[in-house]
């Protein structure tokens, strides 16, 4: 969008270089291009042959370098020609503009301090005041941060031309990008196919303890339908004989707790001490020894003793 524009604002004078048959015509086309305040490229203006004539002329040389700084310069390099002619108000305002768009390729140029340097300003205000203009031109997206002297730019708009030479340089880097993302690419391919096995891998084990859980439940099913119907049949299986001498042991042990085992010991004893005299008639009769078998006659004494 900024480039049409751009390109828009320059045509005029691209158009009118085909009438500008003297050199001073076609220096007067640069100083007007250069202070239109929507032209921002201008190498068309710069290949045309009524302006490259201008290398021929002693008078009016320095009108072409003043274009080439335009197109891919910055104010530094304007600073450091010498024999350049002054530029007005317009001019030096727009090449400041340019300039920065420069300078935001590398963070470091943007403190107000390294901006006051390159762009020949006096103070921080007129680097706020010259940010400001930027931004309401639309060159660039920035935000000014006067407590850190910073100015923070998040986008510039691709209204530089490029210099002589510099396509050559941006190839190489453009290589290097280029190698660096495919080295990128395959790092990630590599990351996705490991997470790709591991994924199988997880999901195997799953379906394999899955699958080994439905077995033992079914097999448990199993057994518990086949004792059940063991003991509908009157079968006492091995589990259910253990389970039948569990409940007795436990029985037993109730019924033990209660009593206590020291009395029941204690009453063996005292029953084993008991004794019951019986007395059994002689062949005289009950009576036929008088009373001498009630004090200890033939009668015969048989002591038996009972346990109760």
């Amino acid at each position: 969008m900024e480039q049409t524009k751009a390109l828009n604002a320059l045509e005029p004078y691209v158009a009118l270089t085909k009438a500008a048959t003297t050199a001073r015509a076609a220096a007067d086309l640069v100083t007007q291009a250069t202070s239109n305040p929507n032209t921002y490229v201008f190498s068309e203006l710069l290949d045309t042959p009524q302006i490259q004539a201008l290398s021929q002329s002693p008078d009016y040389a320095s009108q072409l370098e003043i274009l080439r700084i335009f197109s891919y310069g910055t104010y530094m390099n304007y600073v450091s020609t010498k024999n350049l002619p002054s530029l007005n108000d317009a001019q030096t305002l727009k090449l400041r503009q340019l300039s920065l768009l420069t300078l935001a390729k590398d963070p470091h140029n943007l403190s107000y301090a390294a901006l006051q340097q390159h762009l020949g300003l006096s103070n921080a205000r007129a680097v706020e005041d010259l940010v400001i203009s930027a931004v309401y031109a639309g060159l660039v997206d920035a935000q000014l941060d006067p407590r850190n002297g910073v100015v923070h730019i998040s986008s510039v708009s691709p209204l530089r031309d490029l210099a002589p030479g510099s396509i050559a340089s941006m190839l190489t880097v453009l290589r290097a990008l280029a190698a660096r993302c495919a080295s990128t690419l395959e790092d990630l391919e590599g990351q996705a196919t490991a997470i790709r096995v591991a994924a199988e891998t997880r999901h195997g084990d799953k379906k394999a303890w899955v699958e080994q859980t439905t077995r033992l439940v079914e097999q448990e099913k199993a057994t518990e339908q086949g004792v059940v119907a063991g003991v509908g049949a009157g079968v006492h299986t091995p589990r259910h004989g253990a389970m039948l001498n569990r409940a007795l042991a436990k029985i037993q042990g109730h019924r033990f707790g209660k009593r206590g085992s020291g009395s029941l010991e204690a009453n063996v004893d005292d029953d084993e001490a008991m004794e019951i005299d019986e007395e059994e008639p002689d062949d005289g009769g009950e009576y036929g020894g008088g009373g001498g078998a009630a004090l200890g006659g033939p009668g015969k004494k048989r002591a038996s003793r009972r346990k109760l």
